[in-house]
């Protein structure tokens, strides 16, 4: 399960102007357990308030993520999805068939980033890893 970053939060310590429709977003966006795309935000959003539109979720958006609120990912359907930006690190394993997407952390594998890195000549500042499987048990 995610863990909740409280986004309304976030924009205020970044001093964003928070309008209410901005709040509805944040809060839709905070209370995701999944990584939602524009129209999901969109639909949940303007289920809290039908005077939502596209457009303002896509201005709030793109303004959450210019802001390092927010993050976008590409996980191969051709939308790109969100998350608050984790305060800790983690990496995506991506379910090809259903589309679910599991965070994970393994230290192994985040150690032997750092020493791929460290083997090529560089110290590793950042990385980001997706992972795309097909649940076993469900192979054709």
């Amino acid at each position: 399960m995610k863990q909740a970053i409280d986004i309304e939060t976030l924009c205020a310590q970044r001093g964003l102007r928070i309008t209410e429709q901005r709040r509805v977003i944040a809060r839709v966006l905070s209370d995701s357990q999944d990584h939602p795309d524009v129209d999901k935000l969109h639909e949940r959003a303007a289920a809290i308030d039908p005077g939502i539109s596209i457009a303002t979720v896509y201005r709030t958006v793109r303004l959450f993520e210019e802001a390092g609120i927010l993050d976008r990912h590409d996980f191969g359907d051709g939308r790109a999805r969100y998350e608050a930006a984790p305060e800790a690190h983690h990496d995506h394993m991506i379910d090809v068939e259903t589309g679910n997407v599991i965070e994970f952390v393994d230290p192994e594998l985040e150690a032997l980033q750092r020493q791929i890195a460290e083997r090529l000549g560089y110290r590793l500042v950042d990385h980001r890893l997706e992972l795309f499987g097909v649940k076993l048990g469900r192979e054709s």
